[in-house]
Parts: structure tokens; sequence; C-alpha cells
């Protein structure tokens, strides 16, 4: 079976990408497009094309993340071509019936000649998403090249342009001698086709963002037991910042709650007035406060939050549950913070001390993917510098370099992602956060802040202005301010009421890469294995033998590879063998 187009028409720069892409059909091609642009669909789009003139017989995805792979797989299904995104280094053969499989750089770097036997034992379309994955370390990228450096075709994204040190190539990546930071010798990536924030949100690709900064009040005991606050916005030093970022971010404070009730207060507003499945996202800095977090929502909102962990063997279920779902609010740590892809999220609460130019970049892009106009996304975050100064940079510029990754921690840019150590027995304490406020400081618009309180005449905001917060020229910044603050006071009666109610979580392998059923759902083959596995329990305990003997005579009933790699075909004929064996 051939692979469908996608009825979705392409955007503009898509379909310039794919016709530069073919008029010169290279082997090597780097896109940058800004998050939320839809690099997925250019990529898929391609791979269709290349399928349907048997340019390639095969594609392969190598992506960050394991939801991610059922993220890829999902895409490719809507346009017709089936990635097996459960094949594992213990597998050998690509999956009789499909058209290749997603995997992670991370398992590519397990058995790289694996892959490198998967993906040149027919011609493959090697599509490498976020490519700067490569660089973060010298592993990852060594078997990257190892593995796909023989095939037909490569395609590399990326969110944004990066920088990398010169021994330290990424590979497939075309380079220019760069400065960076003073010095001379770094190296910069060269896309072969760009589409920036700029241009992605002139064309109304993405939504505008609205960056909401609060500051507050923190106090904290220092190691010599001394109590010490501070302003999140007035600081001073980068120590006392520090701290004061810190404490505000701990969950017995009321910073939290009280920017929680600012979410939840946004979210409402959203599906009030044109956006009804609006959702938010809160990043915290580990999963102890993110478990914390999720009960401040319960408390605050009255609605149960989705609590999304990395450890937790059901995150890639929570996150489509919740991308699909009508759930208000999402707390996770980094989970949502690269690539997921959750529409109907347009609200971000920064509560991680996490603070690179590419996670920051990565995680707003999280929530400017737009789906109608006059859709906005609005982004609560400490009034702290560096956060700020992130913040401006994608207000003014719109475009980012990333730096190179950091082989060493960096005490000036590194401290804050550093979880705060934990005393021996006996030892003091060097920071133990006490209490900390908060309240509206200014909305960030054209790198300028606009705190409602401004010496001009005073803004007035009526009802109609209220239902357009942020859709630049409907609103003036001093307006959104104006009505941020004016809100403000309102939020932190409720805060105080919701606390006081509270006081009482390359090989040989054997490849199919012409079967008559590819194009059929890479879901279905994952159900009809389930299904087999249940059905040989059941045989084995009617008939009291051993799992793997039932296993073995399904085998010779119904020849064919072990269930793990056979076609769909194959896997509904052994269930059919063993229903009757019941």
């Amino acid at each position: 079976m051939s692979p469908q187009t996608n009825s979705r028409p392409l955007r503009a720069w898509q379909t310039a990408a794919l016709q530069q892409y073919e008029e010169t059909s290279p082997k090597d091609f780097l896109v940058t497009a800004t998050p939320g642009a839809g690099k997925t669909t250019f990529a898929l789009t391609l791979a269709s094309r290349l399928l349907s003139r048997r340019e390639v017989a095969r594609v392969v995805v190598v992506c960050p993340t394991d939801h991610l792979r059922m993220q890829w797989a999902d895409a490719a299904d809507a346009m017709g071509i089936v990635l097996d995104p459960g094949l594992t280094n213990a597998v050998g053969p690509v999956r009789a019936g499909t058209q290749g499989y997603v995997t992670t750089y991370a398992q590519v770097a397990g058995k790289p000649m694996l892959h490198a036997a998967r993906s040149t034992s027919v011609k493959t379309l090697v599509i490498l998403d976020e490519v700067h994955h490569a660089g973060d370390g010298l592993s990852w990228g060594e078997a990257a090249e190892e593995a796909f450096g023989r095939a037909a075709r490569r395609l590399c994204l990326t969110g944004t342009p990066f920088r990398t040190k010169p021994d330290e190539r990424i590979p497939f990546v075309r380079y220019e001698e760069d400065t960076f930071e003073g010095e001379a010798g770094g190296l910069v990536s060269r896309a072969d086709f760009t589409y920036g924030y700029k241009e992605a949100l002139a064309e109304g690709v993405v939504r505008p963002v609205v960056f909401a900064a609060y500051t507050g009040t923190s106090r904290w005991r220092n190691s010599a037991g001394e109590v010490v606050a501070a302003s999140l916005s007035e600081a001073g030093t980068r120590s006392v910042e520090m701290q004061a970022w810190r404490t505000a971010l701990d969950p017995k404070g009321q910073w939290v709650p009280h920017v929680i009730a600012a979410m939840d207060d946004r979210i409402t507003h959203l599906r009030e007035n044109g956006m009804p499945d609006a959702a938010g996202l809160i990043l915290a800095s580990d999963q102890d406060d993110a478990r914390a977090y999720a009960k401040i929502v319960r408390r605050v909102t009255g609605k149960a939050a989705e609590l999304i962990l990395s450890d937790d063997p059901k995150a890639s279920k929570k996150i489509e549950r919740f991308a699909t779902g009508s759930a208000r609010i999402a707390v996770c740590v980094r989970m949502i913070s690269e690539g997921v892809d959750v529409p109907r999220a347009a609200v971000l609460a920064w509560m991680t001390s996490y603070r690179t130019p590419l996670f920051f970049a990565q995680a707003v892009g999280r929530v400017v993917r737009s789906r109608a106009p006059h859709e906005s996304a609005t982004v609560f975050l400490p009034a702290v510098r560096p956060l700020l100064s992130l913040a401006a940079a994608m207000e003014e510029q719109r475009n980012h370099v990333m730096p190179p990754p950091r082989t060493q921690p960096d005490e000036e840019l590194e401290a804050l992602d550093l979880p705060p150590r934990e005393p021996r027995e006996g030892e003091a304490k060097q920071w133990e956060a006490l209490e900390a406020d908060a309240r509206f400081a200014h909305v960030l618009h054209s790198g300028t802040a606009h705190t409602g309180e401004g010496s001009g005449p005073t803004v007035v905001v009526g009802e109609e202005e209220e239902e357009f917060l942020g859709i630049p020229g409907l609103l003036t910044p001093a307006q959104t301010a104006e009505l941020l603050s004016k809100r403000d006071d309102e939020l932190r009666v409720r805060i105080a009421a919701s606390h006081r109610a509270d006081a009482e979580d390359f090989m040989v392998v054997e490849d199919h890469p012409d079967e008559d059923d590819a194009g059929r759902s890479w879901r279905d083959a994952a159900e009809l294995r389930r299904e087999i596995n249940k059905l040989v329990n059941r045989v084995a305990a009617r008939t009291s033998q051993p799992q793997a003997v039932v296993h073995t005579q399904l085998r010779q009933s119904v020849p064919g590879p072990p269930s793990a790699s056979a076609s769909v075909d194959v896997l509904r004929a052994r269930r059919e063998r063993l229903r009757t064996m019941l």
C-alpha cells in the first residue's frame, strides 16, 4: 500500500522547503523551524513523497524521548505511513508490514551497528528530530554517525540554530566558524532551510506570547542562622537572587499558590472566550516539587492536576490523555519541555530553576502552537534577571542561537539548575526556606516592562477589552498590565481563603520492505501482541503447560518470525489458532 497524502494543506514554508529539497535531492538536509511551526508534518510529507516515488523503501525516525516515539508514529499513521515505535534493540528485523520505525538517540547509542544494518539493507530516509541532542555527549554523536553514516538520505530537524564546540561536531550538520562569548574558533550550524519565530508569528502559525512576571518578597535562613529577606526583582547579588528565587519556588510559601491561581484564572478566561479546551502546563524543578505543586493545584482550583513524571511507566499515556482530554492543568518536570504536542495548552507557569536558552525556547514552544486566529499564549514567570533576559530576547530578537552543551557546570549560569544539597547528619543547613509572597510585577512587551501603575493617565479596561487579553493590536501592553494587576488583588484574597481551608503526589537482519500489508496502524500490531500474550497465558493454565511450550507450539502451527517482529497477518493467524485451543 502506498503512503497517503495528508489532507491538510501545507503551510507556505513547508511547501517552499519541499520544493528546495526536491530541486537538489541532497543526501543531507537541515531544517531549522521554530517550535510549533510543523516540522513533523514537513518531514512526513517528504517521507511520503520519497516512498511513493520508490526513492527510499524505509523511514527511520530518531527522537529524544520515548513519548515522542509514539507521537511520531501516530502522526505517520495519519499520513498512511506505518512506523513501529516499539521496536527494541533486542528485536533484530524490522517488523513486516511496516515502512520503518521510530527510535531514540539513547537506543541508537546502545546498538549502533544494529541500526546501521536496518538503515542500509534497503534505501532508507533517516529523520533526526531535534538533532542537537546528538551533541549531548560524544557517544551519542559518534553512535549516530556509525549507525546512519551510510544511509541513503538524512533529514535533520531542530527548533533553533545551535553552536557546537570544534571537537564535538554533530554528524550530518554543516557548520561555519563563529565567535561565541568573545572567543573565536566556535562553530555555528547553518541550516539548508530556516523558518524563524518572527516569520511564524507574522503568518499566524504560532501564537503571540505575553510574559507576565511576578515578584514578591522571599525570606530564608542562611547557614549562619540569620533570617534574610529579599525581593525577587531587586535581589542584588547573584547569590541572593538564587536564594530568593529558590525560596519563591518552595511549595510551603505563598508565591506558588498565588501564581497558580493567576494561571487558573487565565485558563478560565480563555475557556469562556473562544478557547473552550484551553489548558496550562506547570514546569517544576524536580519530582518532589511537582507532587507538591499538584496538591496546591487541587487546593487552589478545586480540580485535580495531571501529574506527569519521567519515572512513571504511565507517563506517555498521561501526556496523551492530557493532550486529548479536558483537564485544566498538567504538572511535570521535563517531560513536556521539548517536542511534545499539546495544541490546547496556551498557558505556562515557569516554576523551575532551569534557565538555559534551549530549555526556555523549547518550553515556551509548548504553548505557542496556533490553531485559530486570535489565540494567544501566556507565560507566568518569576521576575528574576535570568528569565526576564530570556523573555526579552524572545520578544526582541525572535530568534535564538543555542550555545554548545556544557561539559562542566558554569557557576554563574548553572547554579540554579542544581538541587540544594541536603546537609549531613549534624551539619548545619546552608539554606532553609521560610516564606514567600507574590504580587504581579509587569507585562513584558518588546523588551519594555509595563506595570499597570505608570505615570501616565489612568488606563481604563472594560469588559470587552478583557476578552482580548494579550492580543497585540486589541489591548495595549499598559492595558494588559492594568488588567492583571487588578485581578492580582482579587487572587490574593482567594489564595488566603484556600490556604486556611487546607490547613487540616551492522549485523545481518531479515527485512520485509515489500510486504503488502503496509499502511496499517502500528497500534494494530501492538494490540495483537497483547491479545496473544493473554491467550497464551490462558492456554498454558488450561493445559498445565509452561508458557514457553505454548509459544513454541504456536510458531510450529503458524510459521513465521517471533511475535515481536511478526507481521499483522501472522499475528492475526496466531490469535485465531490460540482461540481454537481454548
